[in-house]
């Protein structure tokens, strides 16, 4: 076996990466903490790549990133930006440079994205054999037919290639060599990650840097490259879009690098489509130069943690008051969404995520009127409650103690807030079209898109625990939809979810989605998709009552006209509905 594959096993059966101390301090030694603080994980595998040559690295995963290192680490390179990704799949091949168990249980992953560097030639920074020649990864039109693309599960996309649908990103000048790092092309140490570029939106997900004209006036290569593309056009000039390749080859048995990119390149999507919305980039930062998901500035991990505990207790006190509740809980939302050290915090005390559920519980379901009738003040609460929980997901997959809390008990929390976030999405009101009833309405259906984000989480955990061969078989995707098939609301539930995403594609309007409508789409489509491949009784609910509507008022035109190029959550969400309008046939 290849040496540094070292993985552990909970008593709950979650699969967790054991620290490798060397590369551990490594990372923490040369890079800014907001960087370190934020890598998901690494893994080392085999890369190849059209500079690297069948070498055996460690692949690091930040939340923007991925990086190569060598083995052992010397330097730091980045691999790609997730906004680049175009797609990563797993390849059913035998690699010939493999032997033994190796070969047979090795994950190969090709991840295709786009680049706009020229194609290397001969320069192989990290080639520990000089005197091999370069070899380049074969492109797709050419791969051996006996290595079948199995189409990834976990953010819905299938495996076809598209052309590339975004602009081209503004070309940051090279970073100076230094004695170390000679190649331009090797970032220098407390130099990563370079300032993020914009691709294909006016705000990056870790920056609020606009896109402005040069100071000489000239007008930037970005405009240059989509006028280029309106007049049908090619690019000229030397830095013209192409897709590249990178192929990892992951030997250990337990391996998750693959679940791990996957959904760092879906949490990435999501992040950097709803930081185009002005609203929700002031809602995660503290000041103009603070991003989303950092770190609050200048605030410890023990201070976070301090701050945490006393939030924590204000919540749980008893007798507290549903107004002194609701403006907690916002606290609490609020700062989850700029620090995700509060997030991982959550996870590893229990208390607040119970005490959250049990309150979602007794305030949709245990506290209805003698009529069945929702209260504003309920959905108010429910749909602050779901909120929350959800924000608590984003990005924490690779926190130990979330996995630990859900899975406990044969999956006992992880029931008990999937049936509480379902309820009846007709409102049952005595008094018809009433100025109360449209308030009601407005803010149920506020509280059925927050429930649709959750669900959406929930299928993403069940996604990655479906892939990890777990001898206990709970949490999946598909235990997830047994566990909702009971209730008595589920049809309501998914009928509304499947009518919103009918009654948004098939708008006679022209004008396109906003950041937030395109993300809410992307969820209830990856939803949908489930809930058709998953379960056979929502699957047969959905071809009996939405067969009609889809086929006839979804077009694949319109879709495209609602998703502006611009949003990097747009490709996959126009694959997704591919895929549903295949599988309602």
């Amino acid at each position: 076996m290849l040496p540094g594959t070292v993985m552990a096993r909970t008593g709950s059966g979650a699969l967790l990466w054991r620290r490798n101390m060397k590369l551990d301090t490594f990372l923490k030694r040369n890079t800014e903490r907001a960087v370190y603080e934020r890598i998901r994980a690494y893994e080392p595998c085999v890369v190849i790549s059209e500079t690297v040559k069948k070498v055996y690295m460690h692949v690091v995963l930040s939340d923007e990133r991925v990086y190569l290192t060598e083995y052992p680490p010397r330097t730091l390179t980045e691999a790609f930006n997730f906004r680049r990704v175009r797609h990563i799949e797993l390849v059913n091949d035998l690699p010939d440079f493999l032997h033994g168990k190796d070969r047979e249980r090795c994950q190969h992953i090709l991840i295709t994205y786009i680049t706009d560097k020229p194609a290397a030639r001969g320069r192989d920074w990290l080639r520990r054999d000089r005197r091999a020649g370069l070899r380049l990864a074969a492109p797709a039109s050419r791969r051996p037919s006996d290595c079948l693309t199995i189409p990834h599960t976990l953010g819905g996309y299938p495996a076809q290639r598209s052309p590339s649908e975004s602009a081209t990103e503004h070309h940051m000048l090279p970073p100076p060599r230094s004695a170390s790092c000679p190649n331009p092309d090797t970032l220098g140490l407390l130099r990563v990650p370079h300032p993020p570029s914009t691709a294909s939106s006016l705000y990056s997900p870790t920056s609020n840097h606009r896109l402005f004209l040069s100071d000489t006036g000239q007008v930037p290569r970005r405009l240059i490259t989509v006028l280029s593309r309106l007049l049908g056009r090619d690019c000229v000039n030397s830095g013209e879009e192409r897709e590249a390749e990178l192929h990892l080859y992951a030997v250990s048995p337990t391996s998750r690098l693959y679940l791990h990119l996957q959904s760092s390149w879906n949490s990435f999507i999501i992040r950097s489509t709803l930081s185009l919305d002005p609203l929700y980039r002031r809602r995660c930062s503290v000041s103009s130069d603070s991003s989303p998901g950092k770190a609050l500035p200048g605030i410890s991990w023990e201070r976070t943690a301090h701050l945490f505990a006393q939030l924590s207790s204000e919540l749980l006190q008893e007798g507290i008051g549903v107004e002194s509740l609701y403006l907690l809980l916002q606290e609490l939302s609020t700062a989850a969404h700029r620090n995700i050290a509060l997030r991982r915090l959550f996870w590893r005390s229990s208390e607040v995520c119970v005490f959250l559920v049990q309150t979602l519980e007794e305030s949709l379901h245990g506290c209805q009127s003698l009529h069945g009738v929702y209260t504003a003040d309920q959905l108010l609460l429910s749909t602050l409650i779901v909120q929350t929980l959800a924000v608590m997901f984003r990005e924490t997959e690779v926190e130990p103690a979330r996995f630990n809390l859900l899975s406990a008990k044969k999956g006992a929390l992880a029931s008990r807030m999937l049936l509480a976030l379902i309820c009846d999405a007709e409102l049952q009101t005595q008094k018809q079209r009433s100025l109360v009833d449209c308030e009601l309405q407005a803010l149920l259906a506020e509280y059925l898109d927050s429930a649709c984000s959750l669900l959406f989480e929930l299928l993403l955990l069940g996604h990655e625990a479906s892939r990890c061969s777990l001898t206990e078989n709970f949490l999946s995707v598909g235990w997830i939809l047994r566990v909702l098939q009971p209730h008595p609301h589920l049809m309501s539930f998914v009928s509304h979810q499947a009518q919103q995403v009918v009654v948004v594609l098939s708008d006679l309007q022209d004008s396109p989605l906003a950041p937030s409508q395109s993300v809410l789409l992307f969820q209830r489509c990856r939803l949908l998709l489930a809930c058709l491949q998953y379960n056979n009784m929502l699957a047969q609910h959905l071809r009996s009552h939405f067969r009609e509507e889809f086929r006839y008022f979804v077009k694949l035109s319109c879709v495209e006209v609602k998703l502006p190029p611009l949003y990097p959550i747009s490709p996959p969400t126009l694959r997704l509905v591919e895929q549903i309008l295949t599988l309602l046939k």
